[in-house]
């Protein structure tokens, strides 16, 4: 009785943990990088993310607030998210689920004398063509505010 009570109580973890995964759906990164001095590509990713009409929701200073705690000499980590909710209302309303894939977020570091900036891309593979087509649009946004940062 307990074995099998056991193997109920797995079975309801393991159900809730499966999440939705759209068929064919894959997850791309697209990632550039510079000898810029890193303050000038997080001023220029600012810059870049207001040209094209998005609103900066957030901004994670990972590396900044372990150096602080006592860990002289951790590298820059930076996650900037934004958002424009013109652009959220459609991508929800072509697919609820691409929810999953908003604010839009960009991450720089420093890695071996350069800086490093990569964004995920909306998934261009979907069963829905609109969808697509608004990732493709969307996509090419996202590439233009990591090579306006990354530009030297």
């Amino acid at each position: 009785m307990l074995k099998r009570l056991f193997i109920i109580a797995t079975s309801i973890v393991i159900a809730s943990c499966i999440s939705y995964s759209a068929k064919n759906e894959t997850m791309v990164y697209y990632q550039s990088s510079t000898i810029k001095p890193y303050d000038d590509v997080l001023a220029e990713l600012e810059i870049a993310i207001s040209e094209h009409n998005f609103r900066i929701t957030g901004h994670s200073r990972v590396g900044k607030v372990i150096r602080d705690r006592g860990t002289k000499g951790f590298p820059n980590y930076d996650t900037l998210q934004f958002c424009n909710l013109t652009h959220a209302k459609t991508l929800l309303e072509l697919s609820p689920h691409s929810v999953r894939h908003m604010p839009c977020n960009v991450v720089t570091y420093q890695y071996q004398g350069r800086t490093i900036v990569k964004t995920h891309l909306l998934p261009t593979n979907t069963d829905n063509k609109e969808l697509n087509q608004f990732s493709e649009k969307m996509n090419q946004m996202l590439k233009a505010i990591v090579d306006f940062a990354v530009d030297e």
